[in-house]
C-alpha cells in the first residue's frame, strides 16, 4: 500500500489536511517554509508539530557535513514524529555519506532527499543500519521535466531496498494525480503530494462522460462570468 504524505508547510493547510484519513504524514523543505512565511525555522516547525502527530520531515539547510550533522541532531529533538531531511549531496556535489551514517548510527530517523538514481540509493543503503527508519526521496517529477522516465530508477531502488524493512522509497516532486497510480503500480512505499493534487485523488472514479460534462460546464460558467459576446 502506498501512503500519501502532504507536501506543504502552510499552517492553515496542515490543520486542514491533518484531519484527512488519506494523509499519513507531511514533508516540508526550506523553499516551502519560506513560501509559507516562516521567519524563524525552529519556532515555525514547532508550530507544525503542535498540529500533527503524523510523521513530518524537516530539512537541514547547512552545506558542510559537520553543520548538517549538528542541525540534524537539533531537529531530531523537536519531536518523536520528526524525520530529519538530508540531501544526498551538498552544493558541491559531494556525497553526504558521513552525515547519513553518523545520524543513522545515533538512531535518528532520516529522509534522504534530492535522490535521482538507483546508484545513489545503493550508496545510501551502504551507510545505514537495518533498524532505524530511513525514507529515500526520489524526484520523479523533476526527472519527467527533463524528458527522463523515472519508473526504471524506482523499480531498481525498490528492488535494492527490499531487504531493508526500515527503508521506505518515496515518490517526490509529484506533478499530477495519475502519479499516485504510477507510484502504486511500482509498489512505492510513500508518495508526497501537494494539497491541490490530493484533492483530485479524493474524487478518483469519475467516468469519462462525467469528466466531459464537468469540463464543458466549467467553460460555460467562465464564459458567462466574463460576459463574452461574439
Amino acid at each position: 500500500m502506498t501512503k500519501i504524505f502532504c507536501d506543504i508547510a502552510d499552517i492553515k493547510l496542515i490543520k486542514k489536511f491533518d484531519k484527512k484519513k488519506i494523509v499519513k504524514g507531511f514533508t516540508t523543505n526550506p523553499s516551502l517554509m519560506r513560501k509559507a512565511g516562516a521567519k524563524n525555522y525552529k519556532n515555525y516547525s514547532k508550530k507544525i508539530l503542535k498540529i500533527t502527530k503524523k510523521p513530518v520531515s524537516f530539512e537541514v539547510f547547512a552545506d558542510s557535513e559537520s553543520d548538517m550533522i549538528d542541525q540534524g541532531r537539533k531537529i531530531e529533538k523537536w519531536g518523536r514524529n520528526v524525520f530529519v531531511k538530508v540531501p544526498i549531496v551538498n552544493s558541491k556535489g559531494k556525497f553526504m555519506g558521513r552525515v547519513i551514517e553518523t545520524l543513522n548510527n545515533e538512531k535518528i530517523k532520516l529522509n534522504v532527499t534530492a535522490v535521482y538514481t538507483s546508484s545513489q540509493t545503493k550508496k545510501i543503503l551502504k551507510n545505514i543500519d537495518k533498524k532505524t527508519k530511513v525514507i529515500i526521496s526520489i524526484f520523479a517529477g523533476r526527472m519527467g521535466d527533463t524528458g527522463k522516465d523515472p519508473l526504471p530508477e524506482f523499480k531498481k531502488s525498490i528492488n535494492l531496498s527490499k531487504n531493508y524493512k526500515n527503508v521506505s522509497i518515496l515518490w517526490a516532486s509529484t506533478r499530477e494525480a495519475y502519479n499516485f497510480i504510477q507510484a502504486k503500480q511500482v509498489k512505492c512505499d510513500i508518495i508526497t503530494i501537494p494539497p491541490s493534487i490530493i484533492e483530485k485523488i479524493e474524487i478518483f472514479g469519475n467516468t469519462f462522460g462525467q469528466l466531459t460534462k464537468q469540463t464543458v460546464n466549467g467553460f460555460l460558467a467562465d464564459s458567462r462570468k466574463s460576459k463574452f459576446k461574439i
